[in-house]
């Protein structure tokens, strides 16, 4: 698989085998996506930047975090095939409006909020 949309298709077809799609109802999904994005979280919590290196350097602990990722992207591909939004043009639209609100010239090496710009 190397396109979008051949790997939602994959995904769509791994739900359907398994008659899924009646538990994937878009507030079933974003909560599915919330505590798989907690699990990703966990694999580095109270970790250093530091020890985080050291983490992606170990290939069965890097392994782990590429799973927690793997389900975070499933799920939010799967959340945007339900509610028939275009994950691309999702991100491409909010790309633009961030540059909006985070214009180079303001933001460029800050983390402040774009409300405090």
């Amino acid at each position: 698989m190397d396109s979008l949309t051949e790997t939602v298709a994959a995904i769509v077809a791994f739900r359907d085998e398994r008659d899924w799609a009646q538990f994937h109802t878009p507030r079933n999904l974003a909560a599915a996506l919330a505590i798989e994005a907690a699990e990703l979280q966990e694999v580095m919590l109270w970790k250093s930047d530091q020890e985080i290196d050291a983490l992606l350097a170990e290939p069965q602990r890097r392994h782990k975090l590429q799973e927690e990722l793997g389900d975070v992207l499933i799920f939010a591909l799967l959340l945007s095939q339900s509610c028939g939004i275009d994950p691309l043009k999702a991100v491409q639209q909010k790309l633009a409006v961030n540059a909006a609100k985070y214009p180079v010239g303001k933001a460029r090496g800050v983390s402040t909020k774009y409300t405090e710009l």
